[in-house]
């Protein structure tokens, strides 16, 4: 269970989702028993039924920053920009010029000096070039995150592959509970979640629960050794107010459910409960690499996407349910033509 091999199915790659399905709440659902295996088949909409009263569902409210930028060097040759860094810099920054550490694709690696420039004035110098990245010094008129916003485009995962024009994916890409921005990529099993499903959970008795955690590059990154033990993880900011820390644990004290929504969702509940299963408030770096053997303290259910072959995410929904019956439940949602990643459908394991 430790080899990288362990991890890999064949996936049609007509079933890798491009676009969602119109309406966020009509995915579709897998249900999966965490004790048996058993699964059952059903519509995002039916999750009102599926939770308990006494469920608190715990949701990320990072926000992807629009932080993809085309633009040309001063030479005249095009380039392609993602920032990397954006969270914990823009709080109530209204500096004219910033600093970020990012990725170019351009015919030539810009070299420091280069300068770059974007639309409505946005220009930025390349100061260095280090592990793949570069430093980037912008300078713009105005706020610099008020003109990500209005010209930055969204980074999609690069297996979605069509014209970016075709869809609204600064609406789409987003969960419609998203407030604070910092993420490259979304927390995606919270897109199948409209506020009509939401409201029905409160109503229901469901409590929400809301924690941060800045989905970074490295989500897109893959596992390059052979022994699943040797890889080191990425690390990405998370914070967790003192209000979601008590009412997380007292729940938890209860006996109640703590339904975690996405992988990062699970990973920071994981990494700052203390080993009796309390959190408390809480702020700073999370790296926790979850794959199986490990014993989980704080999260009873889970809701997540279908994730790439030998990918962290696939290791720790493993890690969740057992590799053996999650890959057999990946086979079963292949066999019923089930959407796969970012923008596919959704398992509740529970």
């Amino acid at each position: 269970m430790y080899s990288l091999i362990d991890y890999d199915y064949n996936l049609p790659k007509d079933l890798i989702a491009q676009q969602p399905v119109a309406g966020r709440d009509r995915s579709r659902l897998l249900l999966m028993d965490r004790e048996n295996g058993g699964r059952t088949h059903h519509t995002f909409q039916d999750l009102t039924d599926l939770l308990l009263p006494s469920d608190v569902l715990v949701v990320n409210n990072t926000k992807v920053v629009p932080g993809r930028l085309f633009g040309k060097k001063a030479s005249g040759g095009k380039v392609e920009l993602l920032i990397l860094d954006y969270a914990g810099k823009q709080k109530t920054d209204i500096r004219k010029d910033t600093v970020y550490s990012c990725l170019i694709k351009a015919s030539k690696r810009p070299r420091p000096g280069t300068a770059l420039l974007f639309d409505r004035g946005l220009s930025g110098e390349v100061l260095d070039f280090k592990d793949g990245k570069f430093t980037v010094h912008f300078d713009c008129d105005g706020r610099f995150e008020d003109l990500l916003d209005e010209i930055g485009h969204v980074p999609l995962p690069p297996y979605i592959q069509r014209d970016e024009t075709a869809f609204d994916d600064k609406v789409a890409y987003q969960t419609v509970y998203a407030s604070r921005k910092g993420a490259v990529a979304a927390p995606t099993a919270g897109l199948h979640f409209s506020d009509t499903i939401l409201e029905k959970l409160k109503n229901k008795g469901v409590q929400v629960v809301e924690i941060t955690l800045h989905v970074g590059y490295g989500t897109f990154l893959p596992v390059r050794v052979s022994d699943i033990r040797q890889h080191h993880m990425h690390s990405e900011w998370f914070c967790i107010s003192e209000k979601a820390a008590a009412a997380i644990s007292n729940a938890k004290a209860d006996g109640r459910r703590i339904v975690a929504v996405g992988t990062t969702s699970v990973r920071t509940l994981e990494f700052a409960a203390d080993p009796s299963g309390r959190l408390e408030k809480r702020s700073g770096a999370c790296d926790l690499f979850i794959f199986p053997g490990y014993h989980f303290k704080m999260v009873d259910a889970m809701i997540t996407n279908f994730h790439l072959p030998k990918s962290t995410l696939l290791m720790l929904v493993s890690a969740f349910a057992g590799r053996e019956p999650v890959l057999n439940a990946y086979k079963e949602a292949i066999s019923k033509q089930y959407r796969f990643y970012s923008y596919g459908d959704a398992m509740l394991i529970a």
